[in-house]
């Protein structure tokens, strides 16, 4: 219960790796607001499993790609919670297909909820947080290994989340708050199922061999959130299976 006493937001925690982040956190003792986009009943869930460990819970309808909803998700969850400790930017949009093929409008949404929306969230976030507050994105192990075609804007948009976490880590540093990122490798979500077409060709990227489950990646994240990270800034963790090895 390291966590009791902290508010945290996750932004796109409905579902996936966000929604196990939200839970996890709650696990330790946080109160959780969370954003989703278009799956109120969804969100719903969530916000009863953090109730259940008698945290408190709160769902709010935001699209990460409009800077006018981010400022007020953060807005609420400092009203209704009281405050802000820890930002989990976990919202993510990803469209495979190659470059020469790749729209205007899915590089654009790419863009702005992978790469804008950490930036809008943060500059939302840190004038609510005080020394001891906790900036963690949610990257992808893409970031800085692309062995297929096909994903070559969407690992471009995770990469820019590396300089994003180290930059900002050194601007919040002296005010004792920590930016950390953490990018799982090929985990069991909706987006990309471990039964999936291409599921046994990612296995054997890996050194385990296996995907990961989205609360192995919530845990990496509880442990940044809480004071045993207190040393740890502009690190990226990577929870992968080792496909970065």
């Amino acid at each position: 219960m390291e966590l009791v006493g902290k508010r945290a937001l996750v932004n796109g925690g409905s579902r996936g790796i966000g929604a196990a982040i939200a839970i996890v956190l709650a696990e330790k003792g946080a109160d959780v607001a969370i954003t989703y986009q278009r799956s109120p009943d969804r969100a719903a869930i969530v916000v009863r499993s953090i109730e259940e460990k008698s945290r408190r819970g709160l769902a709010i309808q935001a699209d990460s790609a409009d800077p006018e909803a981010i400022n007020r998700a953060v807005t609420e969850t400092v009203d209704t919670l009281g405050g802000l400790d820890i930002l989990v930017n976990s919202a993510g949009v990803a469209t495979a297909g190659m470059t020469a093929d790749l729209s205007l409008a899915d590089l654009q949404a790419m863009l702005d909820v992978n790469v804008r929306a950490p930036v809008l969230f943060a500059q939302a976030a840190i004038p609510h947080l005080s020394s001891g507050g906790r900036i963690i994105s949610i990257g992808s192990s893409l970031a800085e290994r692309v062995p297929f075609p096909g994903v070559t804007a969407y690992a471009m948009s995770k990469s820019a989340l590396l300089s994003f976490t180290r930059g900002l880590s050194r601007e919040l540093g002296p005010q004792g708050i920590t930016v950390n990122l953490v990018s799982p490798g090929s985990t069991d979500t909706e987006m990309n199922p471990a039964n999936g077409e291409n599921a046994d060709y990612q296995r054997s990227l890996t050194s385990l061999g296996r995907f990961g489950e989205p609360h192995e990646i919530a845990s990496a994240v509880a442990f940044l959130a809480s004071p045993a990270a207190n040393l740890i800034t502009g690190a990226v963790l990577n929870v992968d299976a080792g496909f970065n090895a």
